[in-house]
């Protein structure tokens, strides 16, 4: 009885840190759980749809999501530009519904052309939602809470995530376009659930657009694209982010190709990871809050990816049981990796943008991010099929020069935003921390 009540207050103890407070976190919540059934929906049952109920060949799906992701690439700081100006809740929602619109005309393409059409369009929105999503956390719920809340909404995403997928599982398993089509609509419908969820919100007082005054010369010219310390640090983030294709291409590919392993570990592991996210990731964010402790946090992520890999590296060629062992090891070390990882990219993301300008910077931050989406599969494939062991030392290496470069990356863009930025009145000087952002006790859920 004692062992119960024990365990009942430790799961209460999880969900009160876990779940965003009352008011615009929790909205920011549920926005996210939302959009991350709809995704997951979608995503599971996409390529499926795409090549039987569409009839557009594999390759040609390939080639024109290729070109719907550099698209996306290319709009994402216009529009990051557009929501300082316009106010990231407007843009968000004028986003939610033009997506809804486009889900619904994948139901209606009879050709290449026209997916190629409907696809671009619908990676311009999505690859522009994280950014306006994080402005729009910024503006609503403050410095002091932002790295948490971002933490709890991907403890949610993942939530979401595995929702969705599991329903896209059973369309697929009906096996009828009906079922597929379904799929579709229904990730229409929630992008318009998730526009009433944005009107709900209220900014607190102060907190509207800002930039119009602050960065004349049009969405189409970005200051912070001319950032080059600013940008640097965004690749090398969205570059130690390559653990996403490594964890989705690599390793599948390898543990089918390379190892004794069963291929059911596959999804064991992506399940084991997903698990590992929803349960850490707020807990893991508390030293995130300033750029110095997130440039501490994307070191420590460079060396546990790097670390992972070699483990990666001794997992074939044991028989079934010590690959297995090695594999559930690397990816155990590789979760303690991601959980740095994101935690360090929303500190960086926040505390490094210039007040009144989150839309715009968060669209640059996400371009690391949208790069390694790109290129990631394509280096994945070359290095950890291609070249087996050899290509995960190399992977080993890359992350953890990368996380060596995070800290003085961060120190010198402070060191520069300092010489060219007035301190506020009373602040007291630090090179570690930037000029809007001090170490504070950690914010209460």
């Amino acid at each position: 009885m004692a062992d119960a009540r024990g365990h009942a207050d430790v799961l209460r103890a999880w969900f009160r840190e876990s779940l965003p407070a009352a008011g615009n976190a929790r909205r920011l919540g549920v926005l996210t759980l939302i959009q991350s059934l709809g995704l997951g929906v979608f995503l599971t049952s996409s390529a499926v749809f795409f090549t039987r109920t569409l009839g557009i060949p594999a390759h040609r799906v390939g080639l024109a999501l290729s070109v719907a992701g550099l698209c996306g690439l290319l709009c994402t700081v216009p529009i990051g530009r557009l929501a300082d100006r316009l106010g990231a809740g407007r843009v968000l929602a004028g986003n939610f519904l033009l997506a809804a619109a486009g889900f619904t005309a994948y139901c209606l393409v009879d050709g290449f052309a026209a997916f190629l059409a409907v696809a671009c369009a619908l990676a311009v929105l999505e690859t522009s939602a994280g950014a306006l999503q994080a402005s729009l956390t910024d503006a609503l719920v403050g410095e002091a809470a932002r790295v948490r809340v971002s933490a709890q909404m991907r403890s949610l995403f993942n939530l979401g995530f595995l929702g969705g997928a599991a329903l896209a599982g059973a369309a697929i398993a009906a096996g009828t376009a009906t079922a597929l089509y379904a799929t579709v609509l229904a990730n229409a419908a929630l992008q318009l659930v998730s526009v009433a969820v944005l009107l709900g919100m209220r900014l607190p007082a102060g907190a509207g657009p800002r930039a119009a005054a602050e960065a004349p010369g049009g969405v189409l010219r970005s200051a912070a694209l001319r950032d080059v310390r600013y940008v640097a640090v965004s690749l090398v983030c969205g570059a130690l982010e390559l653990y996403q294709p490594l964890l989705t291409v690599g390793l599948p590919l390898w543990i089918v190709t390379c190892t004794d392993a069963p291929a059911l570990l596959v999804s064991g592991l992506l399940i084991l990871d997903t698990v590992l996210v929803l349960l850490f990731q707020v807990a893991v964010s508390g030293g995130a809050r300033t750029p110095a402790g997130a440039a501490r946090m994307l070191r420590w992520a460079g060396w546990a990816l790097g670390a992972s890999c070699l483990v990666f590296a001794v997992s074939a060629g044991h028989g079934v049981l010590l690959d297995s062992a090695a594999l559930v090891a690397g990816a155990l070390v590789l979760v303690i990796g991601e959980l740095y990882q994101a935690s360090a990219s929303w500190g960086l993301s926040f505390g490094l943008a210039p007040a009144g300008r989150q839309g715009e910077y968060q669209a640059v931050f996400s371009l690391g991010r949208g790069l390694q989406q790109f290129a990631g599969p394509w280096l994945m494939t070359s290095l950890v099929v291609g070249t087996a062991a050899t290509g995960w030392l190399v992977l080993a290496a890359v992350f953890a020069l990368l996380g060596l470069a995070a800290p003085p990356l961060v120190r010198g863009l402070e060191k520069a935003r300092a010489r060219t930025e007035p301190a506020p009145a009373g602040a007291r000087p630090d090179h570690m921390c930037h000029t809007r952002t001090t170490e504070t006790s950690r914010p209460a859920p």
